[in-house]
């Protein structure tokens, strides 16, 4: 199942992505699964992104080759950060670049979407606790990521979060292709499978530092070949089995003034 969530002209809903169609399921990701009703042509609905998480939990490093490039050596452990919420936007919205910034890269990334809580699980645990699964495209502002001591400034600015185009249920995510591009040229390439840490892995393990509730977005790691955006750019994360999500890059807009 593709479930997305979209905007009419009165109203935020949850619904089943039906080829060029969404039929309604309510407004409750997690209490109509199963509840279908009024159907829209996607041309007619704006689509959002699927959820906005109480917290993003980032995964840093967690493919070989990325971190080789950064200029570290994986480690035993992954590397863990979090987004927040308001640095979330959906399919088309735009990724502001900011002016205290002159390095802002993306990142391509499996994104898993927690269904229950989680709390010192087992792995096993773990993998039978996902609703799905969407694309994350955790934008970095590189250069703050390289003098700050932690990497809140570089992860957590507004619209660093592209999140969509929907969540995918049924979906194997051991050998997903994920890819980047930019004004249609790819600049990621490469299978979960390479990942150093696998997604009920991942969960467990972060299920020991922190509770994970429904609704929680974990992202995966990005793989090599993350590259600088700037204003007039579109990018886009495509993974297999779960679709594309385009967002234009724009330069932030000066914040008004307060009397």
């Amino acid at each position: 199942m593709k479930i997305a969530r979209y905007q009419t002209p009165n109203a935020v809903r949850i619904g089943r992505l039906e080829g060029d169609k969404v039929r309604d399921m309510g407004t409750d990701l997690f209490a109509h699964m199963q509840v279908f009703g009024q159907i829209h042509d996607l041309d007619q609905v704006r689509l959002l992104a699927p959820l906005v998480p109480r917290k993003i939990v980032g995964v840093g490093h967690n493919y070989r080759e990325h971190a080789l490039e950064m200029g570290r050596e994986p480690s035993a452990w992954p590397d863990l950060f979090l987004k927040p919420a308001t640095a979330v936007i959906g399919p088309d919205d735009a990724i502001e670049i900011p002016a205290i910034s002159q390095q802002v890269e993306i990142e391509a990334e499996l994104a898993v979407v927690v269904g229950r809580v989680l709390r010192d699980a087992t792995v096993e645990e773990a993998a039978s606790a996902v609703l799905g699964y969407t694309c994350i495209n955790d934008v970095t502002a590189r250069d703050l990521q390289r003098t700050d001591r932690c990497w809140a400034r570089a992860k957590g600015h507004d619209t660093f979060a592209p999140l969509g185009p929907c969540i995918v249920t049924d979906i194997d995510p051991s050998n997903l292709l994920v890819e980047s591009y930019i004004n249609g040229q790819r600049k990621q390439y490469a299978r979960t499978r390479q990942m150093l840490h696998s997604v009920p892995e991942l969960l467990a393990y972060i299920s020991t530092v922190m509770t994970l509730e429904p609704g929680d977005v974990v992202a995966t790691g990005t793989p090599a070949g993350v590259a600088q955006i700037h204003p007039g750019d579109v990018v886009e994360v495509v993974i297999d089995g779960i679709g594309r999500l385009r967002n234009p890059v724009v330069e932030r807009a000066p914040s008004p003034q307060i009397a």
